[in-house]
């Protein structure tokens, strides 16, 4: 593997780089950094923890010149990872004299404002707040040499399309820029073809969905059985463990079981203010907390590297969204554990999921001797009260379900700073800043 110090990076930041320990590159910094510093626009598609946020990050600082206005911009989907991405940055900088601004919603203005007014070089945003900056002309990017899309397949299924091309339409057109995504829909090649400059591209691990690293099970249970076998699991952990729910609902329930169980856990899902989420990060990052309950809002925005366990309490309802979970474990070349609790509803999600792990994955109802019986759903017959109200005792579905979801299926997610337009862009209608959609 190629060293840092051998591509040509300050003295003032390979420094910073020691002091965090690093020494040799990861492949998509060996192979992202020395382009990045050429000048040339750059596609990066990798796995999550492939260490993609050092490899624009590095490039970036080394061509940046302080106390000469906003010349760096990195767009991010989510608060949380918008987050993760300045702190990586400010580590990177320690001793560059280069400032960093994050800006996001949820947040008040006026922290930002002034942040700004201090004066910065990079700004890290996401889509909606960055578009209130711009209108009020508390940012300009006329400055604007570089320019990141990290995550850009999430900024397209949250809706950002239209909102990233409003913002790319104002930066220079010679400028660098970087987009990286872990994948590749139709939609996010368009908007390369029309706003990099004969992009270099590196497709690293671009089929690897094995989860390296990780010793990956799953246990079919009945849905009211998840909460005795999470503590049991999460009883057999020395390090941090974070759970993944599908609902803001089942979020809460998990948290506050934990909580009757004496366990400390804290809780990130869309309806906490941006106060409370950076709270229960704070705590759980300083290792104040052992466990972190959250829904897929977060689950690319975490990187915290003594998670030894994840564990998946609801299937997603996509395999990229399983990787992107298990992900917060096994961070950066070190060995970590991830559990699915497999509902009997959710098993065909499930084997979907399963045709994409490429690695041993352990059955646990063999280890553990637990037998599976699951109902034919064309045999089954469907009480007439089965969602709740008077009569006919409390379903699992009903409000009085210990472990279940307060009525709402798990299909039901939870959304985060999505912007402003919630329609997905196509059919060429009007966007909200009078142009035509192009998707």
């Amino acid at each position: 593997m190629t060293k840092f110090k051998e591509l040509g990076l300050k003295d003032e930041i390979l420094k910073a780089i020691e002091e965090q320990g690093f020494e040799e590159a990861f492949p998509i910094q060996e192979a992202c950094i020395p382009v990045l510093l050429s000048g040339r626009d750059v596609i990066g598609q990798a796995h999550t923890g492939s260490g993609k946020t050092a490899a624009f990050s590095l490039s970036m600082l080394h061509q940046i010149t302080p106390k000469k206005g906003i010349q760096g911009m990195v767009i991010a989907p989510t608060r949380e990872l918008a987050m993760q991405i300045s702190e990586e940055i400010k580590k990177f900088g320690k001793y560059t004299g280069i400032k960093t601004a994050t800006v996001y919603g949820g947040q008040g203005m006026g922290i930002q404002l002034d942040a700004l007014d201090r004066g910065v070089e990079i700004v890290v945003a996401t889509p909606g707040r960055l578009i209130d900056h711009l209108k009020r002309g508390s940012i300009e990017l006329k400055d604007i040499e570089h320019v990141v899309l990290d995550e850009a397949d999430t900024m397209l299924d949250m809706g950002f399309i239209d909102d990233i091309q409003f913002i790319l339409d104002l930066t220079p057109e010679e400028r660098t820029m970087s987009l990286f995504s872990a994948t590749m829909p139709t939609e996010i090649l368009r908007l390369s073809e029309e706003y990099l400059q004969n992009p270099k591209q590196f497709l690293l691990d671009a089929d690897d969905l094995s989860g390296e690293g990780i010793d990956q099970s799953y246990l079919v249970i009945k849905d009211r059985d998840k909460f005795d076998y999470l503590i049991d699991f999460i009883k057999k952990v020395k390090g941090q463990v974070i759970v993944f729910c599908s609902t803001k609902y089942r979020t809460r329930d998990v948290a506050k079981f934990l909580h009757q169980e004496k366990f400390d856990a804290v809780a990130i899902e869309g309806d906490m203010s941006q106060h409370r989420r950076e709270q229960s990060m704070a705590k759980f990052r300083s290792g104040k907390a052992d466990i972190l309950v959250a829904t897929d809002v977060a689950s690319r925005g975490i990187d915290v590297p003594r998670v030894e366990l994840v564990i998946n309490y609801d299937v997603p309802n996509q395999d990229m969204v399983y990787f992107h979970r298990i992900g917060r474990t096994a961070r950066a070349g070190a060995k970590g554990q991830a559990i699915t609790f497999v509902s009997y509803s959710s098993v065909g999600d499930w084997n979907l999921i399963k045709r994409q792990i490429k690695t041993d994955l352990k059955d646990l109802n063999k280890e553990m001797g637990i037998e599976v019986s699951i109902p034919d759903p064309l045999k089954r017959q469907i009480p007439a009260r089965r969602y709740g109200g008077s009569g006919g005792g409390r379903s699992s579905y009903s409000r009085g379900s210990r472990y279940g979801g307060y009525g709402r299926s798990d299909r039901n997610r939870d959304s985060d700073d999505r912007g402003r337009d919630k329609k997905r862009y196509g059919g060429g209608g009007r966007n909200r800043y009078g142009g035509r959609s192009k998707w």
